[in-house]
């Protein structure tokens, strides 16, 4: 099964790899406006999908996975330093967008760096950082070492910042990480500095977990820069 996993990891990385390009960590980005000229190959997730599709320049997802999460999609990322933005709105009331922000362990492999959960009346953060101590006072105790770099995932969870995000209308995301800091705004409204060791790493992933019941979430406007 380890080996399995490692060769499962190694085509994941592979894939990525072959995604970004010649794109150096110093010059990466992505555009994504969803217009005519959209390119599915930007991302790790096959699009279109059962629950995700590209329609009037925008890319929208509703309806469940019929598993354990909600929708979700994956874009490969490759660089330590980035900016990254996009515009999202829900379609009916409720739900939640939540942003995982994926990077290098420190210990060879790749998991959770942040998460941002953008619920309709809050934003919540948590961190995930790792350690090779199985007795970490913040390890994840219901996730086991992973089986490449044998690192236990820790888990930092901040309390909901109160912020009304209930319109559905157009809404901006931008986090900025600079070495071991990320600047974090939504809309303006919403605004949060957060500094810890883990962030000065690779970026490899952006992932949007959506639950916008029926009629869905919009997300439009993805761009990743090199953080001046």
């Amino acid at each position: 099964m380890v080996a399995a996993t490692r060769l499962l990891r190694l085509a994941a990385a592979a894939t990525a790899w072959a995604l970004v390009g010649c794109a150096t960590p110093e010059t990466f980005s992505v555009r994504e406006d969803f217009g005519p000229g959209f390119d599915a190959k930007k991302f790790l997730t096959p699009l279109p999908n059962k629950n995700t599709s590209v329609r009037d320049g925008v890319m929208w997802t509703r309806g469940s996975s019929g598993g354990k999460y909600p929708p979700m999609v994956y874009l490969a990322l490759a660089g330590k330093d980035l900016t990254l933005s996009f515009r999202y709105r829900h379609l009916e009331k409720g739900g939640m967008l939540w942003l995982f922000v994926d990077g290098d362990d420190g210990y060879g492999s790749v998991d959770h760096m942040l998460r941002v959960r953008l619920n309709r009346d809050s934003v919540v953060l948590e961190v995930d950082a790792h350690t090779l101590d199985p007795k970490h006072p913040l390890r994840q105790n219901t996730r086991e070492a992973d089986p490449v770099s044998k690192a236990y995932r820790t888990n930092e969870h901040f309390p909901a910042e109160k912020v009304d995000l209930s319109a559905n209308e157009w809404r901006t995301v931008r986090l900025a990480f600079q070495g071991d800091t990320v600047d974090m705004s939504v809309d303006g409204q919403w605004t949060r500095t957060l500094k810890r060791p883990n962030f000065d790493a690779t970026k490899r992933k952006l992932l949007w977990m959506q639950s916008g019941g029926a009629a869905g979430i919009e997300i439009d406007d993805i761009v990743v820069t090199p953080t001046p």
